[in-house]
């Protein structure tokens, strides 16, 4: 049986269809969130740590962006060693959203 960290404990995950529409639009209305989830989209499950992510911003306003990220409902996270892996949560958000995230993300800024 795998012992969950400190840290790992602290990964809070909402379900999209909880997710106020306000909250799902805020989150979405960021360029660098978009560019994270552009990132997201494009390779599969899992396979992006938080910091392989070529950002504009500090390592701290990276956090907060993974954070607001996934207290949207779009993204979920998990530890593995030292590192945090993602998911984009495409279908679930789609479900809660219908045609949002695409309308957000599968366009230029």
């Amino acid at each position: 049986m795998a012992v969950e960290s400190a840290r790992a404990r602290t990964l809070q995950h909402v379900e999209p269809g909880d997710v106020p529409l306000q909250a799902a639009l805020d989150a979405l209305a960021d360029p660098v969130r978009r560019s994270i989830l552009r990132d997201l989209a494009v390779h599969e499950d899992w396979t992006r740590a938080c910091g392989t992510f070529d950002l504009p911003v500090k390592k701290a306003t990276a956090s907060h962006h993974f954070a607001v990220l996934r207290s949207a409902g779009l993204i979920e996270q998990r530890d593995e060693g030292a590192r945090r892996l993602n998911r984009l949560r495409r279908s679930e958000f789609d479900d809660a959203f219908p045609g949002l995230l695409a309308a957000t993300i599968d366009r230029a800024d």
